[in-house]
């Protein structure tokens, strides 16, 4: 992928980079496939060529207010004699950032998260990250229809163990790699959820990721349109597409957009969706450098619809899901309907290294349109609604989906006012 100056402000339509769950935290169970180490010992140049891009690209030109070349030399002095043991250090050095998102992944975790964009993972179906507060991994989102998002496992819970052994200050690609494993195997995960510890026994699979459900639902005797958004992978944004344009040709009245426990994903994608709902001209969303310097993304073309919209997040819609849907709410498009979203608001750019590793390394804040910066903090829906303890996957956007009846709610009355 290309590699941002750090001389300039980070260009959404230049770079590739990722705003997403999938890109910065451990992709844990996403992957089946072992790499060989025949490669031989790593050498230092690796660890050099991830300290460069950290020294031209993070986010944080104090990194963390330490001396970055003290660091540099403080690494490059340990000793080392295999593959694993350099891959080792340069994971140490980066946790001196104290950033979750900046990461180090070796040549099988990098090509786990090149699949990613595919449309098919493999494993439990878990995207985590790691909370600095418990020193425990914590749940960013359950992939729809995956074994742990069958299983019950919802954003916010923390991994306290897996099989039996404890999660405490592992290191994030540690648990992702033991969550792996043969497809048709189990894995016994402890989870805690508020004061409550539990267990849920998964049982690993392939996953085929379709990104977007639609369908033509009746409200008021009206058609409106139902889209539901589980990741923004390669394929959403053409997908969302031809989801409008049909439910256009249907005479959808208006729609409501799910983005309930997305964790993102490429950040093009969010991006060109979000131009989907508004006028030219319009912000979609502002990226902000380590030097302060800003710029923004805008909307290009016409709208595909300018039908009034709703728009479903809980606390499992993170980073690309919070760039569409704080765009969508501060133009005034859309209402949120739900739970506050999770808080990702750093931005990373993906790099092949030399030896067939990868980094992700945070290079830019995003910012809404009346640039709030949500990162820790989420995005307050303007209808805040929780669903039932006892709610699963079969009831989404049904009698019992409280925040689907919430939104539908919210969408009457924007048609009545529309009229």
């Amino acid at each position: 992928m290309d590699k941002p100056n750090d001389a300039r402000p980070v260009r959404l339509r230049r770079h590739a980079v990722w705003a997403a769950a999938l890109a910065s935290a451990a992709l844990a169970g996403c992957s089946a496939e072992v790499l060989s180490s025949t490669a031989g010992p790593a050498p230092k140049e690796v660890l050099t060529e991830t300290w460069t891009y950290i020294n031209n690209e993070y986010v944080d030109p104090k990194f963390n207010g330490q001396d970055w070349w003290s660091v540099r030399q403080t690494y490059l002095e340990k000793p080392a004699e295999t593959s694993e043991q350099v891959y080792e250090q340069i994971a140490s050095m980066l946790k001196t950032l104290d950033d979750p998102y900046t990461r180090f992944l070796n040549p099988k975790q990098f090509k786990s998260l090149q699949t990613t964009t595919s449309g098919e993972l493999s494993g439990v179906g878990l995207q985590i990250t790691l909370d600095t507060e418990s020193e425990l991994p914590v749940v960013i989102a359950a992939v729809e229809g995956s074994p742990a998002f069958r299983g019950g496992v919802k954003a916010r819970d923390l991994i306290v163990e897996i099989d039996g052994r404890p999660t405490k200050g592992q290191a994030l690609d540690d648990v992702a790699d033991r969550l792996r494993g043969k497809i048709g195997s189990q894995v016994n995960v402890g989870l805690r959820r508020g004061e409550r510890t539990f267990d849920v026994t998964l049982t690993r699979e392939t996953i085929q990721v379709n990104p977007v459900t639609s369908q033509l639902k009746r409200l008021d005797g009206r058609p409106i349109g139902y889209i539901r958004l589980s990741q923004f992978n390669g394929n959403a944004a053409q997908q969302v597409r031809q989801a409008i344009e049909k439910l256009e040709a249907q005479d959808a009245a208006g729609y409501i957009l799910d983005l309930r426990s997305n964790p993102g994903g490429l950040l093009e994608a969010g991006v060109e969706i979000a131009r989907y709902w508004l006028t030219p001209g319009q912000t979609v969303v502002y990226t902000v450098n380590r030097q302060g310097e800003r710029d923004q993304a805008r909307a290009q073309r016409a709208p595909l619809t300018a039908r009034p919209l709703v728009v479903l997040i809980d606390g499992g819609s993170a980073s690309a899901s919070e760039i569409l849907a704080g765009a969508l709410q501060d133009n005034r498009r859309a209402q949120l309907v739900g739970t506050k979203s999770f808080g990702k608001g750093l931005i990373q750019a993906i790099h092949p290294l030399k030896d067939g590793s990868g980094l992700a390394v945070s290079i830019a804040r995003y910012q809404t349109p009346s640039r709030r910066d949500i990162h820790k903090q989420g995005i307050e829906p303007d209808v805040k609604v929780e669903l039932p303890k006892s709610f699963s996957l079969e009831q989404l956007a049904t009698d019992a989906d409280s925040q689907y009846q919430a939104g539908a709610k919210a969408l009457s009355r924007a048609l009545a006012s529309s009229q």
